[in-house]
């Protein structure tokens, strides 16, 4: 079955799926979605059958259906390779009652590198399949861990370049410095004085912006998104939530047709809505648990189904959830509007202009899958200490707000259903908050004497991605006022 996509808000008819990658975002600024939800093509059973790779291409291959068996497996043991270490590319640790899914054995440490790794070589590929001779331009923003792994998936990449915006006081200084020193001649990072949501929005509108399209146009180069817009992101996210409950099966913690609670720290929403798709492709899925910081935004959404960013932005320990508008909110909604784009488009209108929108009763019924929880700044690190002294096992930051709105959600429920935290950060991205929360003996040392304290306490090797940083120059100093970033990026590229 050939699948084709369509934007979220109902104008511009359909493209194919290495098309909807190229453009990042559709024209009518919403986002690529598939016509029609694709099924596995395999029976749940089979699933412990297969490594990653291998789930890789039975999930990928029903979405993106204009790629050849060659240009797809092409792009995935591109991507899924020694960059990872660990051969499973992601692993499951028990702790706490729960399984902890590590999504980040990549080069960057974060979750961001499931999809990262492979979306260059998805985008590169599009390109040729599309006869594309612009250089293509990825622009992205990021609240501290996609800007890290979108540089390090497309540094040096021919034909394309890539512009990093991000919150110059709002992302860990082990995040920042990550950016700051990204080799590359095509790289660029910039600092706002801003939050992520004036980062967000700066960028989506430079996408709407046809003046700077043709500006662009007439020297060579078009945009291109890796944010979780792109459908190009989503997709292999999908493939780990498959993945995860294949191995449940082979550990035997479950048998095939049995439901899995997902729990999922969030504040963007592509994470979780990739689970979303997993359960639309046919895996079981008991509860998708939303897991907020204090900007909880997606938790009061979930709970009176009104979603409202007019609210105080807050700055926490889990500065990759400090975002209160949450783009890939958008394709769920168009889902439970019964696919119609007027509808979202009507929700979208509102959110622009008032900051908020509700939703119908019968939408707000189509939600029971999804239940939300969040964790404040006190519980976020008593769960870190909690989990470290009686299980031995460090989690960061933003996993703690995941175990902790799941420990509440247990206590509250008595659900005992088999649960997957997904564990979206290493914690020696950020050491000091993970090692504060562990004993306040740790809050004189610096930043790297820390990394070699959590390495004494987890026993879990420094990662190369933090080894690399130590002693790196900085490469990237520029820094920008949010209403400048169009500016900014006219000036790298000379137009």
């Amino acid at each position: 079955m050939n699948i084709m996509y369509k934007s979220t808000r109902g104008n511009g008819g359909t493209v194919t799926a290495s098309e909807a990658i190229l453009k990042g975002l559709a024209e009518d600024g919403g986002l690529f979605v598939p016509e029609k939800m694709p099924k596995l093509p395999v029976e749940l059973a089979e699933l412990s059958n297969f490594d990653y790779r291998e789930t890789a291409y039975i999930v990928m291959k029903e979405f993106l259906t204009d790629f050849s068996k060659e240009e797809l497996k092409n792009c995935i043991n591109n991507a899924y390779d020694s960059k990872f270490d660990t051969e499973n590319i992601c692993e499951l640790k028990e702790a706490d009652g729960a399984y902890f899914l590590e999504l980040f054995h990549g080069a960057t440490i974060a979750f961001k590198d499931m999809a990262l790794s492979i979306l260059p070589h998805l985008l590169t590929t599009s390109a040729r399949k599309n006869n594309v001779k612009n250089k293509i331009i990825i622009l992205t923003a990021t609240s501290g861990d996609t800007g890290k792994a979108a540089l390090a998936g497309f540094a040096d990449v021919e034909g394309t370049g890539i512009i990093v915006f991000y919150p110059k006081h709002g992302v860990s200084k082990i995040q920042e410095k990550q950016m700051i020193t990204q080799k590359g001649d095509n790289t660029y990072v910039v600092g706002i004085e801003g939050n992520f949501d004036d980062a967000q929005t700066g960028v989506k509108n430079m996408f709407g912006n046809k003046e700077l399209a043709k500006a662009m146009a007439e020297k060579g180069y078009q945009f291109s998104s890796a944010n979780s817009i792109n459908i190009g992101r989503l997709v292999p996210q999908v493939v780990y939530y498959v993945y995860t409950y294949g191995q449940l099966l082979k550990k035997g913690a479950i048998k095939a047709g049995e439901p899995v609670n997902y729990i999922v720290p969030t504040g963007n929403f592509g994470n979780i809505l990739a689970a979303y798709y997993a359960k639309m492709m046919g895996i079981p899925v008991g509860k998708l648990i939303c897991a907020s910081n204090e900007n909880k935004v997606l938790f009061d959404f979930f709970e009176s189904g009104t979603y409202d960013r007019n609210r105080e932005f807050i700055l926490t320990s889990s500065p990759s959830m400090d975002i209160l508008i949450s783009s890939n909110l958008e394709r769920l909604i168009y889902s439970i509007a019964g696919e119609d784009g007027k509808v979202t488009s009507e929700f979208m209108k509102e959110l622009a202009e008032n900051g908020a929108y509700t939703i119908s009763e019968d939408m707000k019924s189509k939600l029971d899958c999804f239940c939300g929880g969040y964790c404040d700044e006190s519980k976020t690190a008593d769960t870190i200490k909690r989990i470290y002294e009686n299980d031995g096992y460090v989690i960061d930051t933003h996993t703690a707000v995941a175990a902790g709105v799941y420990a509440d959600y247990r206590k509250e429920t008595g659900d005992n259903t088999v649960s997957v935290i997904a564990s979206t950060a290493s914690p020696y991205k950020f050491t000091r908050s993970v090692m504060n929360a562990i004993s306040n003996e740790y809050d004189k040392a610096e930043d790297f004497e820390l990394v070699d304290m959590l390495c004494e306490i987890s026993k879990v090797k420094v990662p190369n991605a933090i080894e690399e940083i130590r002693t790196a120059p900085v490469l990237h100093d520029r820094v920008c006022d949010k209403s400048k970033m169009q500016e900014t990026v006219e000036d790298i590229l000379g137009l």
